[in-house]
């Protein structure tokens, strides 16, 4: 295993060379933005005492609970209103999530809410690319800032806080290259078209091939829109169409989990690979099931847009995007804790 593949990715300042179809040459990109800082170099620039004043409302709107990545989402949400308590402040945090991974409409109305409530700062994880820009739009004229969280693009948005989901595929491709000798046929299982993380995630998987002329050779490429079922299907009708296939990279954990049931009810030799490093992937690996997950750490990631928000609050100026930590999980160290692999520590909130 190279070191390379377990680096700690925390570079959406890096400059890549990209070109991304679904984005126009001019409009904004969070994964090729360079005014990006990580998380450590905010703190470093500004202080790592963090004021927050009391009395204020923050609105956290994700997707769907049902998947395990929102509810990590949500525990870091509710662990950064616990340290900001224990610091004395009652700064409030607000977290609302929609019944299934496309009700747009009901994330629509959850930014209505919020804005009607008096929401000081909304963080929302949009489902799509467009679904919430009514939302991102009343705020600013409301003078309400809207931090945009891991996914669902709004380029509106004053802020971004999330991995560089181009260098997931990235990753990916890369591990999958070096267990495969670079050569052999690959599937991608894309999620919703509409999201801005799996059209990154896809690419930058597919560009890492194209760029390093590996001998790894696309044979299948479909949507499954988030759902395990549905990429257990597909999978299902690809080991049969292509009896070579050695391995598929899934744009997440849940439909990289309905994968594995596909390839070992098949008792086919395919590796398999998500995003986003849910519990049930880490225990999926533990078994000898999943191969691997690039892990977004969700639990941490909320905590580091509460910081922001937090920051943004009290007058600071913070990066326009701020890149946060993911590594490839592996059985080498699948059971490395995680604040270790990304060198984490908590906020120091300090009430003013």
């Amino acid at each position: 295993m190279s070191k390379k593949i377990l680096a700690i990715i925390l570079g959406a300042a890096m400059t890549m060379g990209m070109s991304t179809a679904a984005l126009a040459d001019d409009e904004w990109n969070p994964d090729t933005d360079e005014s990006a800082m990580s998380i450590e170099e905010v703190r470093e620039e500004l202080g790592e005492e963090v004021p927050v004043a009391s009395g204020h409302e923050i609105a956290a709107i994700m997707k769907s609970s049902s998947n395990e990545f929102w509810r990590t989402l949500q525990e870091g949400y509710e662990k950064a209103a616990e340290n900001i308590a224990a610091a004395g402040s009652d700064m409030e945090i607000e977290v609302d999530s929609t019944t299934d991974e496309s009700d747009e409409t009901g994330q629509q109305t959850m930014g209505a809410n919020a804005l009607n409530a008096g929401a000081e700062a909304i963080l929302i994880s949009p489902i799509s690319d467009s679904n919430m820009t009514q939302t991102v739009e009343d705020a600013k004229s409301y003078g309400v800032p809207v931090i945009n969280v891991n996914d669902g693009l709004i380029a509106e948005c004053d802020y971004y806080v999330g991995p560089n989901a181009y260098q997931n595929g990235q990753l990916a491709a890369e591990w999958i290259s070096g267990k495969l000798g670079d050569e052999g046929q690959v599937g991608i299982v894309v999620g919703m078209a509409k999201a801005f993380a799996a059209r990154e995630r896809t690419q930058g998987f597919k560009d890492w091939i194209e760029e390093n002329n590996s001998g790894l050779e696309i044979v299948a490429e479909q949507n499954a829109d988030w759902d395990r079922t549905k990429a257990k299907d597909l999978a299902a009708t690809w080991i049969q169409q292509n009896p070579d296939l050695k391995a598929i990279f899934c744009n997440n954990d849940d439909m990289a989990l309905g994968v594995v049931e596909a390839v070992s009810e098949a008792e086919a030799d395919i590796l398999v690979v998500g995003v986003d490093g849910i519990g049930e992937a880490y225990d999926s690996i533990r078994a000898g099931k999943l191969d691997a997950t690039v892990d977004s750490f969700p639990y941490y990631m909320s905590q580091t847009a509460v910081e922001i928000t937090a920051r943004v609050l009290a007058g600071q100026e913070v990066p326009h995007v701020t890149a946060t930590p993911q590594a490839l999980i592996d059985s080498e160290n699948v059971d490395t804790d995680a604040a270790e692999i990304i060198g984490w520590t908590d906020t120091q909130f300090v009430a003013e």
